[in-house]
C-alpha cells in the first residue's frame, strides 16, 4: 500500500467558505431571493392599489423591505448553508417554511396590534414571493446539476472504510454525478494490500487521512461505518480536519435507511441513533390511497381525449385488442389484472419463447424487441401505453408511486428480502422509472424498490412525480 509522508497543507478547494464554487452560487441565491420579492412586491402593490397613495404609502414602504425581511428570514432558517445545496429536499423545505412562518407571523401581529392590513396585498406577496423563490432555486439546482455532470462544482473527497464499501461508494458518486462528489483518494485499514480501488489511488491508511487532504486538495472527507474508526478516532479525526476547515461527513451501516426514519437521541451520555420501523399502515397510508385516487381520477378526466386517440391508434396499427391485460401481483401477494395499451403484435407470447433476455436476474427485457409494433415502439418511450393503469389506482390495485408491479413468475423467484416489495401497492411510477427504468439491472432495481417500501413519505412521491416528466420527457431506459 502507498502510504502518504508527505505534511499536511491547506487544501486550496478548503476552506472557511468551502470549495471555490459555492461562494459565488451562494451569492446569486441570495441575489434571486432579493428579485423575486422585490417583483412579488411590486406585482401585489399594482394589483391591489394601482398607484401610490395617502392610503397606499405604508404599502410602498412594506413593499421596499419585504426583500430585507425574506432574505433574512432564509438565512435565519439556515438556506444559504452549502450542506442544504445541490441536492435534497431540505432546501425547499424550509424555504416553504420561511413563507409560513411570514405569513402566520404576520397575522399574529395584526390581530394582537388590531391592524388593519390589505388582505389582496398580502395574499399576492407572500404566496408569490414562495413560489418564485422555488421556482428560481430550482433552476439555478438544474444548472448547477449540468455543471456537475460536466465534471465542474464537484467536492473532492477523501473516502476511508474497506475495500468493498468504498468502491460501493465510489460507483454510487460516478453514476449520481448530481450529488457533486468526486472520490479522489482512499484510505483503507493498514493491512489492506490495494493499490487503487475502483480506479483510485490508496493513499495510505486512517491514521493518513488528514494528510491525504492536503495532498490530493480535497474539501471533503466521508468516512463508511468499519470498526477501526470508532467514536474516538472519528473525534480525533474531527479535530485535526478542523484546522483546514475540511467537511467530515460518516456513511453509517444503515446506507439505505432516510433520514426521516433516524434521529439521534442521548443515552446515559452517549449520542445513539434510534432507527423507526417503516409506517406500512394508518393515517398516512390513508392520506396516500386519497391523494392517489383523486389524482388517477383528476388525470383520466384531463386525459381523455389523448387516451381515445391513442386507443384509436392502436386498433388502426395492427390487428389485435386495444387494451393488454396481464396478472401482476400487487400489495401482499394479492394478484390483480393490469391494463396497458397493446404495444405488441397479436403472437408476442408465442414468440417469446424464441427470444433471450438482454439481462440477467429476474426480468426479461430485450432492447430491440422483435414482438414490439413501430407504434408501440414510440408509445413505448413516453411510457404512453402506462396510462391505462390510471383505472387500476383508481380501483386501488396500484399507487401513483411505488415498487415496479411483477409478474407471479418473478415473484416465485424472489428471495426474503425481495419479498419486502410487495409490502406496498406497486407504482405507475417509481425510483426504478426516474433512475434508468430498463436500464437498470436487477439487482439496481430491487435497491431502489426497496429503498421506497424502507423510506417512504408523501414528499418523496410528489418529488417522484415530479421527476417523472423529465424522465418520460427523455424516454431513456424504455424499451
Amino acid at each position: 500500500m502507498t502510504v502518504v509522508r508527505s505534511e499536511p497543507v491547506l487544501s486550496r478547494r478548503a476552506g472557511a467558505g468551502g470549495p471555490g464554487w459555492i461562494r459565488p452560487y451562494v451569492w446569486l441565491a441570495f441575489l434571486a431571493d432579493l428579485g423575486c420579492a422585490g417583483f412579488a412586491a411590486g406585482v401585489a402593490f399594482l394589483v391591489r392599489f394601482g398607484e401610490v397613495s395617502t392610503y397606499a404609502t405604508p404599502y410602498v414602504v412594506l413593499s421596499l423591505a419585504l426583500p430585507l425581511v425574506w432574505v433574512c428570514s432564509i438565512a435565519l432558517n439556515r438556506a444559504y448553508e452549502p450542506r442544504m445545496l445541490g441536492v435534497g429536499s431540505e432546501e425547499f423545505r424550509r424555504i416553504t417554511r420561511c413563507g409560513l412562518v411570514l405569513i402566520t407571523g404576520l397575522a399574529v401581529c395584526a390581530y394582537l396590534t388590531k391592524t388593519d392590513v390589505a388582505r389582496g396585498y398580502v395574499v399576492i406577496a407572500l404566496p408569490l414571493t414562495v413560489l418564485l423563490t422555488l421556482v428560481f432555486r430550482y433552476g439555478l439546482r438544474r444548472a448547477l446539476h449540468r455543471r456537475r455532470a460536466r465534471g465542474r462544482c464537484l467536492r473532492r473527497v477523501v473516502a476511508a472504510g474497506h475495500p468493498e464499501a468504498v468502491a460501493e461508494l465510489v460507483g454510487l458518486f460516478r453514476k449520481e454525478r448530481y450529488h457533486g462528489m468526486e472520490v479522489v483518494a482512499v484510505c483503507l485499514p493498514r493491512d489492506a494490500p490495494d493499490e487503487r480501488v475502483a480506479g483510485v489511488p490508496v493513499a495510505g491508511a486512517f491514521a493518513d487521512i488528514a494528510l491525504a487532504v492536503g495532498l490530493y486538495d480535497a474539501d471533503t472527507v466521508a468516512v463508511l461505518a468499519c470498526p477501526e474508526m470508532d467514536g474516538l478516532a472519528l473525534r480525533r479525526l474531527a479535530w485535526r480536519l478542523e484546522r483546514s476547515h475540511t467537511e467530515l461527513v460518516v456513511a453509517p451501516a444503515l446506507m439505505e435507511v432516510a433520514g426521516p426514519r433516524t434521529t439521534i437521541r442521548p443515552v446515559a451520555g452517549l449520542p445513539l441513533l434510534h432507527v423507526e420501523h417503516p409506517e406500512l399502515a394508518g393515517a398516512r397510508q390513508l392520506l396516500k390511497n386519497l391523494f392517489d385516487r383523486a389524482v388517477a381520477l383528476a388525470l383520466l378526466v384531463a386525459l381523455s381525449p389523448l387516451l381515445v386517440a391513442l386507443a384509436v391508434a392502436v386498433r388502426l396499427s395492427s390487428p389485435g385488442p386495444v387494451l393488454f391485460r396481464q396478472t401482476r401481483i400487487g400489495r401482499d401477494g394479492r394478484p390483480f389484472t393490469i391494463l396497458k395499451f397493446r404495444t405488441m403484435w397479436r403472437d408476442a407470447e408465442n414468440r417469446k419463447i424464441t427470444l433471450t433476455s438482454d439481462r440477467g436476474g429476474v426480468l426479461f427485457k430485450i432492447r430491440h424487441d422483435p414482438r414490439i409494433t413501430p407504434l408501440g415502439t414510440r408509445m413505448r418511450r413516453h411510457s404512453l401505453d402506462e396510462l391505462p393503469q390510471l383505472l387500476n389506482v383508481l380501483r386501488g390495485h396500484m399507487s401513483l408511486v411505488g415498487p415496479r408491479p411483477p409478474l407471479p413468475e418473478e415473484v416465485a423467484r424472489y428471495g426474503d428480502d425481495v419479498r419486502r416489495r410487495l409490502l406496498v401497492r406497486p407504482g405507475l411510477t417509481g425510483l426504478w422509472q426516474v433512475s434508468g427504468r430498463s436500464d437498470l439491472s436487477w439487482e439496481e432495481s430491487v435497491r431502489l424498490d426497496l429503498r421506497y417500501v424502507e423510506n417512504w413519505s408523501l414528499m418523496l412521491d410528489l418529488q417522484i412525480l415530479w421527476k417523472t416528466w423529465s424522465a418520460v420527457a427523455r424516454g431513456q431506459g424504455a424499451y
